[in-house]
């Protein structure tokens, strides 16, 4: 029972900081790529991350409750609230990574240490993850690494295009 339960809380971890750090790294990118204005990216990227995180556990809550309510076998027995809070903060604190720059630094630094940033922590959450579950690590620490990538290069792509 208590292996279940970590999976569930694995779950959400994972989830949490992997998509934290992929959304919000899309979002600052494309965002500080759009404008030019510092404050306008420190605002709209503290505004994704607060909706995103709250958006996610919410998301997290809800599609678990609704396994636990197929469930007729009893096996899930993770408390759902906790799983939510697990997530939101997991996203949160993830997606700060690559905002951080932006306080401290002009858009063109930050851009390029948002993105070292994240990746890095990509890499880490892959790289732990591998570990974790006993698959290779690096393996698992490269597949996070392109899948933000990807994401990255696409709110870089729709920020250039957009450009205001």
């Amino acid at each position: 029972m208590l292996k279940e339960i970590n999976e569930d809380y694995l779950r959400s971890i994972l989830f949490g900081l992997q998509d934290g750090l992929v959304s919000t790294t899309g979002v600052v990118i494309g965002i500080s790529t759009g404008v030019e204005t510092k404050a306008i990216i420190i605002l709209a990227a503290f505004v994704a991350v607060s909706v995103e995180a709250t958006s996610m556990a919410a998301g997290q809550y809800s599609s678990e409750k609704a396994v636990h309510q197929l469930d007729t076998s009893g096996k899930h027995t993770d408390s759902l609230v906790f799983g939510a809070i697990l997530m939101f903060f997991s996203y949160l604190f993830s997606g700060l990574l690559p905002i951080a720059p932006f306080v401290f630094a002009e858009p063109g630094v930050a851009r390029v240490l948002a993105i070292i940033f994240a990746f890095f922590g990509l890499f880490a959450v892959g790289y732990i993850k591998g570990r974790w579950v006993k698959v290779s690590p690096v393996r698992s620490a490269l597949e996070l690494f392109i899948i933000g990538g990807i994401a990255t290069s696409i709110g870089l792509v729709v920020g250039q295009i957009l450009k205001v």
